[in-house]
């Protein structure tokens, strides 16, 4: 079962957009996904049409020990997507866990249950979980790091994303040396990429020179219709299939499925 975290720092890079449209094209491949939504904003649960209601199972209450993650884990649209929603309680859920032994391996026990356990068939309840960090590197997106086994790392192609990057994988680096020595990167996504403007693609010039085996061939384009998505509560393969945005992260996923899955002998 791979584990992913999905993060960045820095808000509005496309982070939220990329964890649900990514899923949902590993979803429509075959992959059964399930979406950790980590971010008390709650923009994933928003995004794929999900109104939390109060008391209702979160990853809140996952964290907390308030409910299991199979009761929090929801359907969603697309068949094989699912997602463990969040509302703005969760931010209360840091104070919690700095009160808990051990509190940056509280989510790594609970998905390490979850995949012994498996699903009814014996195999593991998913093949790929993601999580959507929030836009900081405090308890929560600490916990998903410790949890994760690969991280993918999503940003806007700028001048101040290459330094918020080698910071953020400063960060990795630490945490794959002293709490989580199988974590590595997965890969590196450019979201809102506009190649009429010089700047952005000497940015991504600059991310393909100096990370050339993680940085992915596939950007994620701006489109319109990638940001409208989310007020209709749906991945864009369902709110606009013949879309760019959705052709990106199609061939995104496959990118990605490439690198993991074996290949066919010739």
């Amino acid at each position: 079962m791979k584990r992913v975290a999905i993060v960045n720092q820095k808000g509005g890079v496309g982070k939220t957009t990329t964890t649900v449209n990514l899923g949902a094209a590993l979803a429509k491949h075959g992959k059964r996904v399930a979406i950790l939504d980590l971010d008390p904003q709650g923009n994933a649960s928003t995004h794929l049409g999900i109104d939390l209601k109060p008391g209702e199972a979160s990853t809140y209450g996952v964290l907390t020990g308030g409910c299991s993650l199979e009761e929090a884990l929801r359907e969603t649209a697309t068949p094989g997507l699912f997602v463990a929603p969040c509302d703005l309680d969760l931010s209360g859920a840091e104070m919690e866990l700095a009160l808990v032994d051990q509190r940056e391996h509280v989510l790594r026990r609970i998905l390490d249950r979850w995949e012994r356990e498996g699903g009814s068939d014996g195999q593991p309840p998913v093949d790929v979980v993601l999580m959507d960090c929030p836009p900081s590197l405090g308890l929560l997106s600490l916990n998903a790091l410790v949890a994760a086994r690969e991280v993918i790392v999503a940003l806007q192609a700028q001048f101040l994303s290459l330094q918020g990057l080698s910071k953020l994988l400063e960060v990795v680096g630490h945490i794959r040396a002293g709490l989580n020595p199988s974590l590595s990167v997965a890969g590196i996504v450019a979201c809102q990429m506009d190649y009429r403007l010089r700047l952005s693609r000497e940015v991504l010039g600059e991310l393909r020179r100096h990370f050339p085996e993680v940085c992915f061939q596939r950007t994620i384009g701006v489109n319109v219709k990638l940001a409208e998505a989310p007020g209709h509560g749906k991945s864009i393969f369902d709110y606009a299939p013949g879309s760019s945005g959705a052709r990106d992260y199609d061939r995104l996923a496959q990118e990605w499925m490439a690198r993991w899955e074996p290949q066919p002998v010739a």
